[in-house]
């Protein structure tokens, strides 16, 4: 079964915007926190920001002010809105339940941002 689903990726110049968009399994998804990494090439996965089943919000200090993440619990499904895009953020973003090591990892969604 499907149970993490990533999309919405692309390929941007600095400055753009994306909005990705993660659907997942009900059993993983409504009591968890969401949280969207990325994995830039050589580089380790890294966390960008992350969601509540309330609400709670928090951030990497390298995307504060320029990502928003967001959840619609009836629809299962968590979004992360790229704003003012930068060739670092450039990568494959991955959603994930926290704490991590209970689900597989999706296929990702591919950003790349020219300079």
């Amino acid at each position: 079964q499907v149970q993490l689903v990533e999309s919405g990726g692309g390929s941007v110049q600095a400055g753009g915007s994306l909005r990705l968009s993660c659907a997942a399994s009900a059993n993983i998804f409504r009591a968890n926190t969401m949280a969207w990494y990325r994995q830039a090439p050589g580089k380790e996965r890294e966390l960008v920001a992350r969601i509540s089943p309330g609400g709670f919000l928090a951030y990497a200090d390298s995307v504060k002010g320029r990502v928003t993440i967001s959840r619609d619990n009836a629809k299962n499904t968590v979004y992360l809105q790229l704003n003012n895009l930068k060739p670092e953020d450039a990568g494959v973003y991955y959603c994930a339940p926290l704490p991590l090591g209970r689900t597989p990892w999706g296929q990702g969604t591919q950003v790349t941002v020219s300079s």
